[in-house]
């Protein structure tokens, strides 16, 4: 069973012929239908069907030659709004099955950003016709959470914002400059990385350190698009999946400057969200791609 189903409203969903109605469900009564096509001739299809406000799930497979569908694995998808990134994407396929990860390095974030990829299928079009696999465009990000907190916010004031805004411009530039190899920002890079772990060092003796540390994103367990964040809630809605009737969160987040929204099952969420708050969890990060026609 998927892990995540639980944060799109599917908690009670555990069985296996549980899992298998629901995916029937989505074969018998889908919204959406994509179909690709290789350069052997299989026709690979995905299937959505949504369960309330962008979420759902997605059945992919393909197509036999007496043009029956057989599913090849399913998962829970949460499509987010606005641009999160405009930095370059490269997609790679996973070993394991016909999906892909999207790739990207954020400079926001200071480590490689990697997502599950949603429209798989227009991009198989796009690379059948262009044959690229490094896109250069804009990027939609939305993510599941199994579990999470909220935590009240750092105090900050006008000043303290604006210098926080500059700080971070001027990392940005310079993560971009070491990037293309400028051996000052490298050494510059490394030295504030220094001063800042001497200052977390004086500071964690005496105070927790998530009235020092505001935002973080890094890295969880050994699933490369997984990852455990801290982020400010810009804003928050209440939604409901129409089958269950279960109540989930969508949290629309700032983490490291990176703005994307997370939806997470209202039995999971420890605490009460509200604008300025900050939201700590593990995340499954999911991405579409904008192409250009």
């Amino acid at each position: 069973m998927h892990s995540f189903l639980k944060s799109i409203g599917f908690s009670n969903v555990k069985k296996k012929k549980e899992i298998d109605a629901l995916i029937q469900d989505v074969i018998d009564h889908p919204d959406r239908k994509t179909i690709s096509e290789d350069e052997e001739g299989n026709v690979y299809a995905e299937l959505c069907r949504d369960y309330g406000d962008s979420i759902g799930i997605a059945v992919r497979g393909e197509y036999t030659d007496d043009e029956v569908f057989e599913a090849s694995y399913f998962y829970p998808y949460f499509l987010g709004n606005g641009i999160s990134t405009l930095e370059k994407v490269d997609v790679e396929k996973h070993a394991e099955k016909d999906s892909y990860a999207g790739v990207c390095d954020e400079m926001k974030l200071g480590v490689t950003l990697i997502f599950y990829l949603q429209n798989v299928m227009e991009y198989l079009n796009k690379e059948k016709n262009s044959g690229f696999s490094e896109i250069n465009m804009a990027t939609t990000l939305s993510a599941l959470s199994g579990f999470g907190k909220i935590l009240l916010p750092m105090k900050k004031d006008e000043n303290r914002t604006k210098s926080d805004e500059r700080i971070s411009r001027e990392r940005n530039q310079m993560i971009a400059a070491a990037r293309d190899g400028d051996e000052e920002a490298i050494e510059s890079l490394t030295l504030e990385d220094i001063d800042t772990y001497s200052m977390i060092s004086r500071r964690i003796m005496y105070e927790d350190v998530l009235t020092i540390v505001n935002s973080y994103f890094m890295p969880y367990g050994i699933e490369s698009d997984q990852y455990s964040i801290l982020g400010e809630i810009l804003d928050y809605q209440l939604i409901e999946n129409r089958l269950t009737q279960e109540k989930l969160y969508v949290l629309n987040i700032n983490c490291n400057d990176l703005v994307f929204d997370v939806c997470i099952n209202s039995k999971d969420l420890m605490g009460e969200p509200a604008i300025g708050r900050r939201f700590k969890g593990i995340i499954w990060m999911q991405g579409t791609i904008h192409y250009e026609d």
